[in-house]
């Protein structure tokens, strides 16, 4: 008994390790990107008719900040990824260690990719139809505070959700997952999926067709790759015990 208790608390020492070594990385990226932070807010703003009113100097830092912490989530992706493998290592063979550790770029590749299609495809859209609904009815005025909120608000959930494939990918090389378990919940998926979509998009159906379209062919696609996974752990399991 004392055994597996001390084994359970070694287990937490090493989690307690990777979560701090993770946060340490995603301080210092924070602050690395705090050094540029005004040459990437002027990058997000480039196409931005006028410039953006502040109501006071707080909100100023605040939209500083904002942006920092986004860049530093992105760069740190990598680094919680690459911890997360460290701590689950020990359990896996030597063949699962090298074929885990790599789904830990695409992590950070598909995690670009998603806020770059919320950031390029969506958010335009959704900012040119809520703009449309205030033609001769407002004069809008956009803060930098309500403006980097509504913006990350949108496109930050598509940076975590376009990492469902390989997510699943990689819960299903460890045996967690399998492609039975998700065609299974499939409609329950569908539906939280919908559900996404609808609460990050302003209320019309062109929106949320460009949102829920992409959500529900990045969970096909998660299907199809987890079952390729999942038959080739299963091959590799049949030749390691041939039937006799």
């Amino acid at each position: 008994m004392e055994s597996k208790d001390l084994h359970v608390i070694e287990h937490m020492e090493e989690l307690r390790s990777r979560i701090i070594k993770t946060l340490i990385g995603f301080v210092a990226f924070f602050i690395l990107s705090f050094i540029f932070v005004q040459d990437i807010y002027e990058l997000l703003i480039k196409d931005l008719e006028g410039k953006l009113a502040v109501l006071g100097p707080s909100e100023i830092l605040w939209v500083y900040m904002i942006i920092a912490a986004v860049c530093a989530i992105a760069a740190t992706i990598p680094l919680a990824a690459f911890q997360v493998w460290r701590f689950v290592a020990p359990a896996l063979k030597p063949e699962e260690r090298k074929v885990t550790f790599r789904f830990i770029p695409g992590l950070f590749i598909l995690f670009i990719i998603g806020i770059s299609f919320g950031y390029f495809v969506l958010f335009p859209i959704v900012l040119g139809f809520l703009t449309s609904l205030s033609a001769g009815q407002f004069e809008m005025m956009f803060t930098a505070e309500k403006y980097f909120r509504f913006m990350i608000n949108l496109i930050l959930p598509f940076g975590i959700l376009f990492e469902m494939p390989l997510v699943v990918m990689f819960l299903t090389r460890l045996g967690i997952l399998n492609p039975t378990r998700l065609k299974k919940s499939r409609k329950i998926s569908y539906f939280a999926l919908v559900i996404v979509s609808i609460l990050i998009t302003p209320p019309d159906l062109i929106s949320d067709i460009l949102v829920i379209v992409p959500l529900l062919v990045l969970y096909e696609v998660s299907v199809q790759l987890s079952n390729i996974v999942y038959r080739k752990r299963l091959l590799r399991e049949q030749s390691a015990f041939p039937v006799t």
